[in-house]
């Protein structure tokens, strides 16, 4: 299980260094692409053949399902992890997570997310603030 928050730098050649924590479950190779709420998202390869089977079984007559999976594949590469335990974030991908410089990695469960240190503390800021609002409304999901 992917999980945590790990504070790294970005380096001139647009590498970050993954967590050693991630590093083995992830593998040596997974896929990364953008994600929700502006952060990059990484699948280890047998959660992205999970993913993959279900976002082909989404309707191709509804709008809404065929943007989302056009948006989502079109932006994923598989990612190397060399021995220097870094990974190369395309160009792209750096821009539509506004990643310069400083970035946390964070696990979470079956994935990675990679935000901006500046996304990612606002965000944590506004759900430390609403956490138990958020904790309130998960019991519809059954939790």
């Amino acid at each position: 299980m992917l999980m945590g928050e790990y504070k790294h730098n970005m380096d001139a050649k647009g590498r970050i260094i993954m967590p050693a924590k991630f590093r083995e479950e992830l593998g040596e190779r997974f896929i990364l692409t953008r994600g929700l709420d502006g952060c990059l998202f990484g699948y280890p390869m047998d959660q992205w053949k999970i993913l993959e089977e279900k976002l082909k079984n989404l309707p191709l007559a509804k709008k809404d399902a065929r943007a989302f999976v056009r948006f989502f594949y079109s932006a994923a590469v598989e990612a190397e992890i060399d021995k220097q335990g870094r990974i190369n974030v395309p160009k792209n991908l750096m821009e539509y997570a506004k990643i310069e410089k400083e970035c946390h990695v964070v696990g979470v469960s079956d994935r990675i997310e990679i935000w901006s240190s500046e996304k990612w503390n606002a965000f944590a800021e506004e759900a430390e603030e609403s956490f138990e609002d958020i904790a309130e409304n998960m019991i519809d999901f059954g939790l």
